[in-house]
């Protein structure tokens, strides 16, 4: 069995679906005695609609697919350069493309019968967002075969500029949009108070490193709390898939038994019709051969009376010898 055939046919499937078929896959891996297969296909959780929804347009659209991975390709380029310029206009080239590719998949995902709300429109978004960040979920969502959704991603996390890479600077424009023409040099003049100027200076560097250091921990425990919430949220999901397909499982068995049951009933009442039919044709069986036995008996004894009698007309008549 191809592992990777089974998870892109499963992960094409609507999430409603995907639980019966990912068992049956499973259970003929099974059958087929490869335990590691079962395994990992039993391992599979059901996709979000959200999951669903992006591994649907990453199927059905794979020219616009393409184009997407290409800008995060260039971003995270982008990043490792630390082109500033390149950055701001590929940023905004990214909120347009991932909001009008969200919007793709709610369609396709209402031309495959599945509504989707605004709030899944938003996961999307969110997973789309991971795609441009993160190569190893841009691999996964380019083959259709997403299993969950990534953490929110903070930036281009694990993405560390090229070494020797410095920040591109824009030059400044002139009020006609071109370039400003370079100042010449001048011999920087000690202002008065410089040395106190230089204190209050890195005294006010020092606060906004502090303040910097303390918004990167909170966000970096925002976004330990939002993956826990999210692992919160995947389990519970998967729990209730799991269920769902139990008593999907359990309501078809009930079903079939139901259905054997009225069989059943139908048949027994068949039966003893039949049983009672058979009762009655016993009792006239019975009474038809007890009439018989009387009338054979009675037509005995008419024979044995006249036997009797025939006897004693020959031994009582004249004797034809005197």
């Amino acid at each position: 069995m191809d592992i990777d055939e089974v998870v892109g046919e499963l992960y094409g499937l609507r999430p409603s679906e995907f639980i019966a078929a990912r068992d049956t896959y499973a259970a003929r891996a099974r059958s087929a005695g490869d335990a590691a297969a079962a395994q990992r296909i039993a391992g599979l959780r059901r996709p979000t609609l959200a999951v669903w929804a992006s591994n649907l347009l990453a199927r059905r659209r794979p020219a616009e697919a393409e184009q997407f991975l290409q800008l995060g390709r260039a971003l995270r380029e982008a990043h490792r350069s630390l082109d500033a310029a390149q950055l701001r206009d590929l940023g905004h080239q990214q909120h347009q493309v991932m909001a009008a590719l969200a919007h793709q998949a709610r369609d396709l995902a209402g031309e495959a019968g599945q509504s989707v709300s605004d709030s899944v429109v938003q996961e999307v978004e969110q997973i789309l967002r991971a795609v441009l960040t993160d190569e190893d979920v841009a691999r996964q969502w380019a083959a259709g075969s997403l299993e969950k959704a990534p953490s929110a991603p903070v930036g281009f996390t694990g993405l560390e500029p090229a070494p020797g890479a410095t920040p591109a600077r824009t030059p400044p424009k002139a009020p006609g949009g071109q370039p400003a023409p370079a100042s010449p040099a001048a011999p920087a003049a000690p202002a008065p108070g410089a040395a106190g100027t230089k204190r209050s200076t890195r005294a006010a560097d020092k606060r906004r490193a502090a303040q910097l250091e303390r918004a990167r921990a909170q966000a970096r425990e925002a976004t330990r709390q939002a993956e826990r919430a999210d692992g919160a949220v995947e389990e519970a999901e998967q729990a209730q898939a799991e269920a769902t397909g139990r008593a999907e499982e359990s309501g078809e068995r009930v079903a079939d038994l139901e259905g054997r049951l009225r069989e059943a009933r139908q048949e027994h009442r068949t039966a003893r019709t039949a049983a009672d039919l058979a009762t009655r044709e016993l009792r006239e069986a019975r009474a038809e051969a007890k009439a018989a036995r009387r009338a054979a008996d009675t037509a005995r004894r008419a024979l044995e009376l006249l036997s009797l009698s025939a006897e004693s007309e020959t031994d009582g008549g004249p004797d034809d010898g005197d």
